[in-house]
């Protein structure tokens, strides 16, 4: 559970950084980062002949990502995705468990995290579409 909190903590500052440029850059960022972990994760996983590696953590940084690109741009959209995304990582509804569990190397690795990210965006459009909250793209 910590490497996984320290790496979806670790990206708030590249968060900070992108959040001006909007949504779309979010998503950019979000769909970068999960190409560059498919590939690292997967040299790290054979390097170290390791199943999911905890020393990997872009996974999540690219999971909240995922989840961010539907968070309003505030300091409650980004707690928000924070806590969405660690309670989806954390309990892993499906496909993401069917994901980590029969995709090999990278694509394992990030995959998981990626659909936790994606019930996250959906819990997020339903509570835009619920409460309508100013500020949700």
């Amino acid at each position: 559970m910590a490497p996984g909190l320290a790496g979806t903590l670790g990206a708030i500052p590249l968060y900070l950084a992108v959040r001006p440029f909007g949504w779309p850059a979010v998503a950019a960022a979000a769909l970068v980062l999960t190409l560059i972990g498919v590939w690292a994760a997967g040299v790290v996983e054979r390097q170290l002949a390791v199943k999911d590696p905890q020393i990997v953590c872009i996974d999540e940084v690219a999971g909240v990502f995922v989840t961010w690109t539907a968070a309003p741009m505030t300091w409650t959209g980004l707690v928000a995705g924070v806590v969405l995304f660690r309670l989806f990582d954390q309990f892993k509804p499906w496909p993401a468990r069917v994901a980590e569990r029969r995709l090999g190397g990278g694509l394992g690795v990030m995959g998981d995290d990626v659909i936790a990210g994606l019930w996250g965006v959906a819990v997020l459009l339903v509570l835009r579409r619920l409460i309508g909250m100013d500020g949700w793209p």
